[in-house]
């Protein structure tokens, strides 16, 4: 034990090491994932508290996961507020807020600490950053009564207790929700317009006349189309489509999209052909090409005039493991991976300017890493005026949070790109998660093991649940009977809510689609910022 004492860097791989490969494994077909860390840190914690990792490990760590989290969701926050998200996320503020009030109730009824409900609101909806945001304004508003190490451990406690039920409760009612409503998820999904990522390409043999008598620009903003043209053969001549192009009865036109949606732009035009005009590469290739060139990330498509220049057009945008189309508003990132249609004699050319370097994607930029996370650091200190006197800073927790929603939204301002390539940030994503796990659960993990060891752990456990399950079932409920969500589309949503990503993989295994993912993504911004303030929020009353 000594030697892990006198070796705090040991203890933080040590442990990070082994929660990693406990969380890989699967119980019910659930795994906890690099959640499993805090459990490990918790363990080693409750053998000496002297194993206790310095602050600013998890300090840091949190500052890195709060922030690179934020900068990937800031592009879509905005859009997200728009039609149906802001239905759905009106949905979630609305079940986050009589949680909230439900875990005040539960504080009342059994005398528990302000400190300890926090957590315990942190920790039935999964959320670290709020646990991060609590344990923050209490090192800056330290208890008088009680000594600062142990009104930093209560939260933890809290946190600790409830958590496991947070990831489990949310299978359980997405299990009992599809039994209890008997959803065909296959049917629903071929009545829902998703417009999802499942890009679709099909040659298309133009017969209608009316389709002959505007420009394709005209059709596409009259028709209201989301599919992108690229291939046009008329007799043995091969061109590229743009605006301009007009169609003439026996036209082949290639055209990309969601499945869905392809459909009337089929029935417009004419008939589906066999085969596709993309087998043809006698005068025009394709290429998968990495962007990596700083100049081109952060534009949208339509300001890089690639027609104007090589002749070319962008179909496909790979991010991630998504693929998204390439629409003329669209906005390149460091990292994408496009795919490009070209002149054989310019592909060379197109992938000079685009970059197609690994290595340089791999690279983070320091300094923009750094000025964003310290921009975030002085909102969090900042301190705001509330009424009768007192003030409210937003903390290391959500100060770069809203930095990095700003920031990722902005994309670049002048040469300054904000957002990081995919891999990279999630990358430094789970690092700073992991720091923040091993350390926060080091350092609470003899409190914890206090707290159930003592009579009231049990009542925190069902008190957790309780938050988890009210949560859950609420929005299940009023989603699917009265706002009449999709269940596809809803499940996703609560994964969002809970901002859990191993809720979300149940979810996406339930309907074999990207409903779920959609759902995730439009509300977890939202889901975020409003944990993070009703846990701080609990604290104050």
């Amino acid at each position: 034990m000594t030697l892990f004492v006198e070796n705090p860097l040991l203890v933080l791989f040590a442990v990070s090491a082994l929660g990693y490969a406990i969380g890989q494994l699967r119980l019910w077909g659930v795994r906890l994932g690099i959640a499993a860390v805090l459990f490990v840190g918790l363990a080693g914690g409750a053998l000496d508290p002297a194993l206790g990792l310095p602050e600013i490990v998890y300090q840091a760590g949190l500052v890195l996961f709060v922030y690179t989290t934020a900068l990937s969701g800031g592009p879509t926050f905005l859009s997200s507020l728009k039609r149906r998200g802001l239905q759905q996320n009106l949905l979630v503020i609305a079940v986050l807020l009589s949680t909230g009030g439900l875990a005040w109730g539960i504080g009342k009824a059994l005398a528990l600490k302000r400190s300890l409900v926090a957590g315990l609101y942190a920790g039935s909806l999964t959320n670290t950053p709020a646990l991060a945001g609590v344990l923050d304004l209490l090192r800056r508003n330290p208890p008088g009564e009680t000594p600062l190490a142990q009104a930093l451990a209560e939260p933890v406690v809290g946190y600790a207790v409830a958590y496991p039920m947070g990831v489990i409760g949310m299978i359980l009612a997405i299990v009992t929700a599809r039994w209890l409503w008997r959803v065909d998820s296959a049917r629903e999904a071929e009545t829902v317009a998703a417009g999802g990522t499942d890009l679709r390409n099909v040659t298309v043999l133009v017969t209608n006349g009316e389709a002959c008598r505007q420009t394709l620009g005209e059709m596409k903003t009259g028709q209201g189309w989301r599919s992108v043209f690229a291939r046009l053969k008329r007799d043995e001549a091969v061109i590229l489509c743009t605006d301009e192009t007009r169609f003439a009865p026996g036209d082949l036109v290639s055209i990309l999209g969601p499945e869905d949606l392809l459909d009337p732009v089929i029935a417009f035009l004419g008939e589906r052909t066999p085969g596709h005009l993309e087998d043809d590469r006698s005068a025009f290739d394709y290429r998968r090409i990495v962007v990596s060139n700083r100049e081109v990330a952060g534009r949208p498509l339509v300001d890089l005039n690639l027609s104007g220049r090589f002749g070319a057009i962008v179909t496909r945008i790979r991010r991630g493991d998504v693929d998204l189309l390439a629409a003329r508003g669209a906005t390149l990132e460091l990292g994408d991976r496009i795919r490009v249609v070209a002149p054989q004699d310019h592909i060379s050319a197109v992938t000079r300017y685009f970059g197609d370097s690994y290595k340089r994607i791999s690279e983070v930029d320091g300094f923009t890493l750094g000025l964003g996370i310290a921009l975030g650091l002085l909102v969090g200190i900042v301190p705001l005026p509330l009424p009768g006197g007192m003030t409210f800073r937003l903390g290391f927790a959500t100060g770069p949070l809203l930095a990095g929603l700003i920031l990722g939204a902005l994309g670049r301002t002048g040469p300054i790109i904000w957002s990081l390539p995919y891999s990279a940030n999630l990358t430094l994503r789970q690092f700073g998660l992991m720091l923040f796990l091993a350390g926060i659960g080091t350092r609470s993990g003899y409190a914890f093991a206090q707290t159930l060891s003592q009579s009231g752990g049990m009542a925190l456990f069902l008190s957790g649940t309780l938050i988890t399950l009210t949560a859950a079932l609420g929005t299940l409920w009023l989603g699917h009977r009265w706002l009449r969500i999709p269940l596809g589309t809803l499940i996703g949503v609560l994964a969002g809510m809970q901002t859990q990503p191993a809720v979300l993989a149940f979810a996406a295994e339930q309907t074999d689609d990207d409903r779920p993912a959609a759902g995730y993504a439009t509300v977890f911004p939202v889901a975020m910022v409003a944990k993070i303030l009703i846990a701080q929020l609990l604290l104050s009353l």
